[in-house]
């Protein structure tokens, strides 16, 4: 008998292959949760699909979504450093790529996929990479005994041919929260009644850019999700872009509702002086980054822009022949949303021109005909955890400046809720629905939102547990890398312990996070720099009641 037949007969007695930790998931959480746990002796493995690391911070998502800078430390911090040392030693203190790269929190595609694999090769040594390899969400595809993950099975399309993978501990780093779903862990799909968690903004909703909700608004559940797009990388320099061209499935009906749009100015929701995009910026929303690059995402005020909302329905639940069809199909939308806009008689001469004038940079996703490799997956499955993360852990309590305080935080991190249209474009609606924004203020993430109920041996940081509005804030890639760094830190503990991850200590998870510069309550004079550290934020997590605002009294910081 073959021993790969053994193992597919019992994984668990004869895996092809044995680590202490086993990630499934080639996103930055997934990175961070790798490094970490070998920097704490763990062998690990990442088993990705895609050929490339990194996920949305090498396919576009250049423009770093955190509101406050130094809310999210730890790894997060390293990489925003290494990307400030590669631009500033690269192309020299006054060069307009080094101010253009915002102290390392704007980059390039190409510049981020090298940084990711600088930080891994620090740790080559204990972490094995294993590219092209599929896991589909199916239980035969993992082993349990009794209730705990022992084993994993993936298609590798290198060698073609099936192999099993044993981990003392596993983390789910995958958007969709794959692993978890096929391990058995119960999950929320869909947005959440008004009523279930008394959450803003939850349920169906019509609301502005920056206006309150509006007419039609009902708050009702559903099984929506927000859309999907690419976050594409495009360029205006001449001899540094290609010409948007016009893709093999074309369909100009899709594209001529904007005509008139175009005529009439006519945008989404309240337009100030201040955000009136024109240009290119009618159809997308761009942030300008290093080498006359940018991050293009959706354009809010748009009816239609590179977000496409509906299909993207399946894809959580999906298997990946559907997930490749669906990423075709919006590729192939986005190419022919820029030609239309770009070639099109009857969109006005110059935006026809001004559209015209950009293109792919050239130099970016070679293998790939300049386009994304990584559709943008705001939101999968949602895990039923030990906690589940709502809007209240985000907003401030009445009467003060935080939100409540997490004893048990394994980061803290700060971005609005938000989330993009659930629906396309509807008649007489001044509003797509689905779409919201609210701010918030840094808050603290506790460890039972990685905890899944029902299956002992995994983390989960990404598919995290969570209302639709309470992911709509943790789904930002620093909360994302940090909640991987701790789910590493976790796993390494319990392997070490030869317990359970959720047996594990928090307070031992929480000084070694600290150890690692990591931040578990933000403080707008602290930082891991400064002598104490440590010290202060076990003390403000102890008794935050002492310390609700955003300043250690002086006296403290001595």
């Amino acid at each position: 008998m073959k021993h790969n037949e053994l193992s597919k007969s019992d994984p668990v007695m004869a895996p092809d292959y044995k680590f202490d930790v086993g990630i499934v998931g080639g996103t930055p959480s997934g990175i961070s949760a790798a490094i970490s746990a070998a920097e704490m002796g763990c062998s690990v493995v990442i088993l990705l699909r895609e050929s490339h690391l990194g996920g949305l911070l090498v396919n576009g998502l250049g423009a770093t979504d955190i509101e406050t800078r130094g809310a999210t430390t730890g790894l997060f911090t390293k990489f925003v450093d290494a990307i400030n040392n590669y631009y500033l030693e690269t192309y020299g203190p006054d060069s307009e790529a080094f101010k253009m790269c915002s102290n390392g929190y704007h980059f390039e595609p190409l510049v981020a996929e090298k940084i990711i694999e600088e930080m891994l090769s620090s740790v080559e040594d204990k972490v094995t990479i294993r590219r092209n390899c599929t896991f589909n969400h199916c239980s035969n595809n993992v082993s349990k005994s009794l209730d705990v993950l022992k084993a994993v099975r993936v298609q590798n399309d290198n060698k073609k041919c099936e192999e099993w993978y044993k981990a003392k501990a596993w983390i789910d780093a995958t958007y969709e929260g794959d692993l978890a779903a096929a391990a058995g862990v119960s999950y929320r799909l869909g947005r959440e009644n008004k009523e279930d968690f008394d959450e803003p903004m939850a349920g169906h909703i019509f609301k502005g850019w920056g206006t309150p909700a509006d007419v039609g608004s009902t708050g009702d559940g559903d099984h929506r999700i927000q859309s999907y797009n690419f976050r594409l990388c495009l360029s205006n320099e001449e001899k540094k872009r290609v010409p948007f061209s016009k893709p093999d499935h074309y369909d100009r009906l899709e594209y001529v509702s904007l005509i008139e749009d175009f005529v009439l100015k006519r945008r989404t929701g309240r337009v100030t002086s201040e955000f009136d995009p024109d240009g290119i910026g009618f159809i997308t929303n761009i942030i300008h980054l290093p080498n006359k690059k940018t991050d293009a995402n959706n354009q809010h005020l748009a009816f239609l822009s590179t977000d496409l909302p509906e299909e993207n329905q399946g894809w959580p639940e999906e298997n990946w022949q559907w997930r490749d069809a669906f990423a075709r199909r919006l590729r192939e939308y986005t190419q022919g949303l820029f030609y239309f806009a770009a070639n099109d008689s009857e969109v006005p001469g110059d935006l026809r021109r001004a559209v015209s004038s950009w293109g792919w940079a050239a130099d970016e996703y070679l293998d790939n005909e300049n386009f994304p490799r990584q559709v943008y997956v705001r939101e999968g499955r949602r895990i039923k955890g030990n906690y589940s993360f709502t809007a209240h852990d985000a907003l401030p309590v009445e009467n003060d400046v935080r939100p409540p305080v997490h004893i048990d935080s394994i980061t803290s991190s700060h971005y609005a809720l938000d989330s993009h249209a659930c629906r396309k474009r509807e008649p007489n609606r001044p509003h797509l629905e689905g779409f919201f924004s609210l701010q918030t203020s840094p808050y603290t993430v506790p460890i039972g939102v990685m905890l899944p109920n029902e299956v002992k041996g995994l983390l989960v940081p990404v598919a995290a547990s969570a209302t639709h509005v309470g992911l709509s804030t943790l789904r930002m890639e620093p909360c994302w890398m940090a909640m991987g760094e701790a789910a590493g830190v976790t796993a390494a503990l319990a392997v070490g312990m030869n317990e359970d991850v959720s047996s594990v200590s928090v307070s031992e998870v929480q000084k070694k996070l600290l150890d690692r510069d990591t931040t578990l309550i933000y403080f707008k004079n602290d930082n891991p720099s400064k002598e104490g550290f440590k010290e202060r934020q076990l003390m403000a997590l102890q008794d935050p009641q002492l310390y609700s605002g955003w300043m250690f009294p002086s006296h403290v910081l001595r």
